[in-house]
């Protein structure tokens, strides 16, 4: 697979693959076998997938409330260790957003609980230091500055390699930069046919040299007859391709700037495979601008 980078000389330029790995819906549920799981992160380094991305609030909540924190980070550790492929991965985790009771979804930005994220995340994934630790979402109860503040404390004491933000404006990004400097390296916003108002903040991070990773890169694509009307051109660009549209967006998202690595979900080998050989699709200028126009 092409390979783009995160990070720089300061903090350790990484190669990963152009595609990523989303975790969110990994779990171990009835449909979601471990060893389909394990099948699946497999099936991806296989193709070249090597970011893999996580958080401590992922994990079914609705049945595990405040207990599903956490759950995440230790099944894709310990699919990691299963497999012996840790040494393969760049993994990636979050903190900043906490499970509640009912399976309900809370921010916490405070310097004592991002502090003991970042811990209670080093015991999960059983490492001595995070690669990629990126705050979750800002937080209205605690100024932007604030937490800022706390992740160039977070930096500094050597127990992540390197931070990186998670749906932040350009604003934010920019007051993170300037504080954080070269320890910020990447921004993970929601970007797909879909959902496109994220643009500025890919405009600042290719200015900044930051990558941009965009969670659920596939919205929108929905079933057959919601593709044809919905994104007609995605629609008629796989047909002429003889591929997927979830392959064509995820092209016509790489095209969007060379530090964009998105990182679709997949619970199946077929899906990640799939989503992987977008990275050798090679859209035409014609295409781009259609596709920039549905």
């Amino acid at each position: 697979m092409k390979t783009r980078h995160i990070g720089n000389d300061t903090v350790g330029r990484v190669e990963v693959g152009a595609i990523g790995l989303g975790l969110m819906t990994f779990d171990q549920s009835g449909t979601q076998p471990r060893e389909q799981l394990a099948d699946t992160v497999r099936a991806a380094l296989d193709a070249g997938v090597t970011l893999f991305d996580t958080a401590d609030a992922y994990g079914p909540g609705e049945e595990k409330g405040e207990g599903a924190q956490g759950e995440n980070e230790r099944l894709i550790a310990s699919l990691l260790d299963e497999l012996g492929v840790r040494d393969q991965v760049l993994l990636a985790t979050k903190g900043g957003h906490v499970r509640t009771d009912g399976g309900g979804w809370d921010t916490d930005s405070s310097a004592d609980h991002l502090r003991q994220a970042v811990d209670a995340s080093l015991g999960r994934l059983g490492v001595e230091q995070i690669a990629l630790w990126q705050h979750h979402r800002p937080d209205p109860k605690v100024p932007y500055e604030d937490v800022v503040g706390t992740l160039k404390e977070i930096a500094d004491s050597g127990k992540v390699a390197r931070i990186g933000l998670s749906n932040a404006n350009p604003e934010q990004i920019r007051l993170a930069h300037s504080v954080l400097g070269d320890a910020l390296v990447s921004v993970q916003n929601q970007f797909s046919p879909a959902f496109r108002s994220s643009r500025p903040e890919i405009d600042v991070c290719t200015e900044l040299g930051l990558a941009f990773l965009p969670w659920s890169p596939l919205g929108g694509l929905g079933d057959a007859k919601d593709l044809a009307e919905k994104h007609p051109a995605f629609a008629r660009t796989a047909e002429q391709r003889g591929v997927s549209a979830q392959q064509v967006a995820l092209a016509w998202e790489l095209a969007q700037s060379p530090i964009v690595i998105p990182i679709p979900g997949a619970k199946r080998p077929t899906s990640i495979t799939d989503s992987a050989a977008a990275a050798d699709l090679e859209l035409t200028a014609d295409e781009l601008a259609a596709l920039d126009a549905d």
